[in-house]
């Protein structure tokens, strides 16, 4: 479908489509296949009005540049940038440049929802394989060629799009890691899902269907920690995310990745990162900048 898409050429479409009676969560705004070839083009997550909507993104040719909230990305061949509006990001082509890509504006509680995870998980730039951008490229193509697209159409064409992504980005975490027993690969799954949720020793030894002494003994012999112990790595490793690639305050993230409270989170963080959580924040951006 990428093939096509190309062989299709530049073009751009905004879509008018017919109000329904019954909402649809997840919906395409725009879409377009174009280029930038040395003139002004900048755009400002800040600016763009308070209705929430997101942008997705693809470079075929030439290098973008994001600001993502302080931290810098090159946006190069292959790459893919999510955005969600409104947010303290810009993204702009240099002075020279020359930047050809294809992109969705889409909208939607359940295209937002899925976007949030995305970049929680990986940041707003991310390298995905060819099948995926294939899929989001016919989705792509969809919304700019066909004639009178519907609105079911148009969320389709949405839908495929923010589903490849998923699979990009999440596809390999469906599968059990390697060398875990199915119960234990069963519990590391609901830890990485769940990390807002409490995640007590004795709940996760009723997923993995032994008692608490014996589910403590398995885990750590094949994980080689204690369960408690991965929990928080686990949590500190998705609050190190958060605080890169988003503006979100210590108690947002706090709640986001089960903890009580900010106090809570900024002792457990400076315990074991050495840093408090917006020291870390600010140096990683100060290092990303450089």
């Amino acid at each position: 479908m990428l093939s096509k898409l190309l062989d299709h050429g530049h073009d751009v479409r905004r879509l008018t489509l017919p109000k329904s009676a019954m909402p649809l969560h997840c919906m395409a705004i725009s879409a377009g296949y174009e280029q930038r070839r040395n003139e002004v083009y900048s755009w400002d997550g800040l600016q763009r009005g308070t209705a929430p909507f997101l942008v997705v993104q693809h470079t075929l040719v030439g290098e973008g540049r994001l600001d993502f909230a302080g931290v810098d990305h090159r946006l190069v061949p292959g790459q893919t940038m999510v955005l969600s509006m409104p947010h303290a990001h810009r993204y702009w082509l240099e002075g020279g440049g020359h930047w050809e890509y294809f992109w969705m504006v889409l909208n939607g509680r359940e295209a937002l929802r899925l976007a949030r995870e995305l970049i929680d998980a990986r940041g707003p730039v991310v390298s995905l394989p060819e099948a995926v951008i294939d899929r989001m490229a016919g989705a792509c193509l969809t919304l700019i060629e066909r004639a009178d697209v519907t609105p079911g159409e148009a969320s389709a064409a949405a839908y495929t799009a923010m589903a490849a992504l998923h699979d990009g980005v999440f596809g390999a975490n469906l599968v059990p890691e390697v060398g875990l027993p199915t119960a234990l690969a069963r519990v590391v799954a609901h830890i990485e899902a769940n990390l807002a949720l409490p995640l007590q020793v004795e709940r996760l030894a009723a997923i993995a269907e032994m008692s608490r002494g014996h589910f403590v003994r398995q885990f750590g012999a094949a994980v080689g920690v204690a369960p408690s112990d991965f929990v928080l790595e686990r949590r500190l490793e998705r609050i190190e995310r958060l605080l890169l690639a988003t503006d979100m305050s210590v108690v947002a993230i706090a709640k986001a990745t089960g903890f009580a409270d900010g106090n809570y989170l900024g002792k457990a963080f400076r315990r074991k990162r050495g840093l408090a959580p917006l020291e870390f924040r600010a140096a990683g951006r100060l290092a990303a900048g450089t």
